[in-house]
């Protein structure tokens, strides 16, 4: 790849382990890495990008997302519902789901996340209708690869359904042997450990209401003998709490951790509902916690003792979650409400914006167990996105670039966003895809979907 010097930036916000920030910067990226930034760099002949007027941040890491859900966002019958109710609804609706479907609301959900400035995406897909073959996580990897962004798929999975105690219809759980023998081969396919990586996979049962003791053992087992992470729902609602205590007399992380899921190589998603004594583990054991402000909020779920989880230094990341329930893909925008969300609740123990935006970059990275991305910095990744400033609604609000994204937000697409180098995303365009295309099969997929549930559209 050619090298490319990006030029005139008026700040360059780092993430770096000094919390820098370059004024009227420079970056030189060669092969996809950034090479050097700083102010006047010369690379005579290489390709020039003026980034006159923007301001350029690490690209934003997503730690958490439900892509197929974008096909079943802004329904009227499940605004009011909180999570149980919700799922059970919605399970109706999602048994239908095949390749397309998938493939579509892919491109579709992350397609809006890069959008507004996210170059690593992190799917918990786990619904899998019994009996039908797919190949949903080929199709997620096949859309993130038109689109240019690095990907880590999960091979989510159910395997408790009702007749056993469970939440979901027995129809959308799996026998244990068939999901692990899955997860090798899609581990085997797919998953590149290696620097500067675009493609990674997990091992994510769904949840505790919803698969067994056993699956939950044998994926901790399998995930470490494959060196691959493991991620699930945990301490989302006290819905879940209840159920532990009523199923196998434990709260939920105590029942995980007799499952083997503590660990550097954990993280799970919401942990709004851990006591004092569990968040005091989560810290000692370097277990991570995806914070999904927004869906949090919108399923009345509850408040993520982040300032908590901060200060004993419980790893973080940022997530938007499914888009059903929040019901966008719009990480930039999660910065602002977490933000405020922690002001309203914990007024002057609040993290600054900031903080949430290294959340979203370096704290995101390293929950997926990566140091070459989140921070912008030689030897890094060249993933960045620069926003214009000079627009009529940031005058007076050009202070501070580091907090910028959480006090005062940015509504609109970045003005471009790079992977790897790369341009992926300029003006609110999408490079590697054909929106209007896109856009219309997307709508025939949902249109599709509700009416094999029985829903007129």
């Amino acid at each position: 790849m050619a090298a490319l010097l990006i030029k005139n930036a008026d700040a360059v916000v780092t993430a770096d382990d000094g919390d820098r920030v370059f004024r009227n910067a420079d970056i030189l990226v060669r092969d996809g890495v950034i090479a050097e930034i700083g102010e006047n760099i010369s690379a005579p002949g290489e390709k020039t990008l003026d980034a006159r007027g923007c301001w350029i941040y690490p690209g934003l890491v997503n730690t958490h997302h439900h892509l197929y859900q974008t096909f079943t966002r802004n329904l009227p019958m499940v605004q009011k519902m909180e999570l149980f109710p919700w799922l059970l609804a919605l399970y109706e609706i999602w048994r239908g789901l095949d390749d397309e479907a998938v493939y579509y609301s892919s491109l579709t959900g992350m397609g809006e996340l890069i959008k507004y400035g996210c170059t690593t995406i992190m799917d918990h897909h786990y619904v899998f209708p019994r009996g039908r073959e797919n190949n949903f996580i080929g199709m997620q990897f096949e859309a993130a690869g038109a689109l240019g962004t690095r990907f880590c798929a999960s091979r989510g999975s159910m395997s408790r359904g009702r007749k056993d105690g469970g939440l979901p219809p027995d129809d959308l759980v799996q026998e244990v042997d068939h999901i692990l023998n899955d997860c090798v081969k899609l581990v085997q396919k797919y998953n590149d450990p290696s620097p500067l990586s675009f493609r990674q996979v997990v091992l994510a049962p769904c949840s505790p209401f919803s698969v067994t003791e056993a699956l939950l053992k044998e994926t901790s087992a399998l995930a470490r003998r494959l060196n691959v992470r493991m991620h699930t729902h945990l301490c989302e609602t006290k819905d879940e709490e209840n159920y532990c205590l009523e199923k196998v007399n434990m709260r939920p992380l105590a029942y995980m951790e007799s499952c083997g899921w503590l660990g550097e190589d954990v993280w799970y998603a919401h942990g709004i509902h851990f006591n004092d004594e569990e968040l005091a583990l989560l810290a000692k054991t370097k277990t991570g916690v995806a914070h999904c402000p927004v869906s949090n909020m919108k399923l009345s779920s509850g408040v993520c003792r982040v300032p908590e989880m901060l200060e004993l230094g419980v790893p973080l990341g940022l997530a938007v979650d499914g888009s059903a329930s929040n019901d966008c893909s719009n990480l930039l925008a999660e910065i602002r409400a977490a933000y405020l969300l922690h002001r309203l609740s914990r007024s002057g123990k609040a993290p600054a914006g900031y903080d949430f935006l290294k959340m979203a970059t370096r704290g995101s990275a390293a929950l997926l167990g990566r140091n070459d991305i989140g921070c912008l910095t030689p030897g890094r990744a060249a993933d960045m996105f620069a926003l214009d400033i000079d627009l009529l609604e940031l005058s007076g609000a050009l202070l501070d670039p580091m907090n910028m994204p959480g006090t005062v937000g940015y509504s609109r697409p970045a003005r471009w966003v790079m992977a790897g180098g790369k341009i992926i995303a300029e003006k609110g365009v999408l490079a590697g895809i054909d929106e209007a295309e896109v856009r219309k099969k997307a709508g025939a997929c949902v249109k599709s979907l509700l009416q094999r549930a029985g829903i007129a559209c």
